[in-house]
């Protein structure tokens, strides 16, 4: 049995994306269709060995498809999300809009597929934000162990997560730097991003933290533990894809080091790639293109009686974002479509 596929705002990075996981994973697709907003409308896009014609977002008829991967921003998910579920259509959204309502499960498959069940109060669910996805799959099967009270975590964040303009900016600014006269004011970022880093992603709040932090502890809670408390400085960096955490974890008791390597060794979706030689860890562009969220520097935090420090990186257009929306869509074809 196949399901009829809408992949909504195909033409953006994720989109994309989503439409090269689907084919990559041979999700079982009777019929898929690429929607995009009206100024995209006609835009090819590749799925597998097959180009795809977009269709109008304002036009289109949610009517009779199964799942809708939405890879739009939050203004026109807000306005077209409700009609696709209304029309029987499940809505997997990759914004912010709904990662917060009670009402809408928010889902890592790796770590709480049981919130699946939750699907049908608004036949809406939530793709977390992608610093959050790939740190949540490593904290999981340690909090299973010991129990995580405090997560300190400092992200160091590519510029896709920006989309597509900022890649370009980075890009420009860096050939800029080395002609005379073709330097790159900033405009998506408030500065320079080449050759530097800005401690700034999302808008501020009155507490001095960004939206990008506030995001970060929100989402881990939900999706892991409300008991646990996070911190987080979130940077944006000059590498065009991959997401790198380092991440420090405070347990209710002790955790070897060994122990925690092993229990991630055994993890779902967990790649461990930890050698204390030189190269023996994992950097943002080793994971482009590859599904695992990888864990290095492993080790003991000896300033606390029940602490531990790793490295955690990731493709944030793949398991920040397309991979998990379409690791949603198999849990949901697997556990509610069959059994239903």
């Amino acid at each position: 049995m196949g399901y009829k596929v809408a992949v909504v705002g195909a033409t953006g990075n994720v989109g994309r994306e989503m439409l090269n996981i689907l084919a990559e994973r041979q999700f079982p697709v009777d019929q898929i269709v690429a929607v995009a907003s009206r100024r995209s409308l006609g835009t090819q896009v590749s799925f597998g060995d097959k180009t795809l014609t977009t269709k109008d977002l304002d036009t289109f008829d949610f009517s009779g498809w199964d799942i809708a991967l939405f890879a739009v921003g939050s203004e026109a998910t807000k306005k077209y999300a409700p009609l696709a579920a209304r029309a029987g259509c499940l809505v997997i959204d990759n914004s912010s809009l709904y990662r917060y309502d009670p009402a809408v499960p928010l889902i890592v498959p790796e770590v709480n597929p049981e919130a699946i069940k939750g699907y049908a109060k608004k036949m809406i669910i939530a793709n977390p934000n992608c610093s959050t996805a790939q740190m949540v799959v490593a904290l999981k099967p340690l909090h299973d162990r010991a129990r995580i009270k405090r997560v300190v975590v400092s992200t160091y964040q590519s510029v896709s997560g920006s989309g597509k303009d900022a890649i370009d900016e980075l890009w420009n600014q860096t050939k800029g730097m080395y002609v005379p006269g073709q330097e790159v004011a900033p405009s998506v970022y408030p500065k320079q991003i080449a050759f530097n880093v800005i401690p700034h992603i999302d808008v501020f709040l009155e507490d001095g933290s960004t939206k990008e932090e506030w995001k970060m502890v929100a989402e881990t809670k939900k999706i892991v533990d409300k008991s646990i408390k996070v911190t987080a400085t979130c940077v944006r960096v000059p590498v065009f894809v991959g997401h790198s955490e380092a991440i420090n974890i405070e347990f209710e008791e002790h955790l070897d080091e060994d122990e925690a390597r092993d229990i991630l060794r055994e993890a779902p979706g967990v790649m461990v790639i930890d050698k204390r030689e030189s190269g023996g860890y994992v950097t943002p562009v080793e994971c482009v293109g590859d599904y695992a969220t990888f864990i290095s520097r492993i080790r003991q935090d000896s300033t606390i009686d029940n602490g531990i420090n790793l490295w955690c990186v990731s493709d944030n257009l793949r398991k920040g974002a397309a991979l998990n929306a379409v690791q949603i869509a198999e849990l949901y074809g697997r556990e509610i479509l069959k059994k239903g």
